[in-house]
């Protein structure tokens, strides 16, 4: 199956040892010099309407992935998925937005 990266965001991530949605891929991480793919990151879920940000982001080891489908991509192992806080984007001169 050959699959380009923009075919991941319509992928939902479930997890299948509990079962739960974790949501839509975002994101991945890469080695530089290979080009090879490490892990996918999947937004947390929005806090209060969305009016509070967000939880951590989900951080998917390439390992923890046990199936890519059409739709769907499975995770396997509940430890392996850790969880990060997105970093602040930087406005114009350096400034915090």
């Amino acid at each position: 199956m050959l699959s380009r990266f923009s075919d991941f965001r319509y992928k939902e991530v479930i997890n299948v040892r509990t079962g739960s949605r974790l949501g839509y891929v975002c994101d991945a991480e890469f080695t530089s010099p290979e080009g090879r793919i490490t892990a996918l990151i999947v937004p947390g879920r929005p806090r209060i309407l969305g009016m509070f940000g967000r939880d951590e982001d989900y951080v998917l080891p390439w390992e923890s992935i046990s199936r890519i489908g059409d739709d769907i991509i499975l995770v396997e192992s509940e430890h392996a998925v850790r969880r990060e806080k997105r970093p602040k984007r930087q406005g114009f001169a350096g400034k915090n937005t």
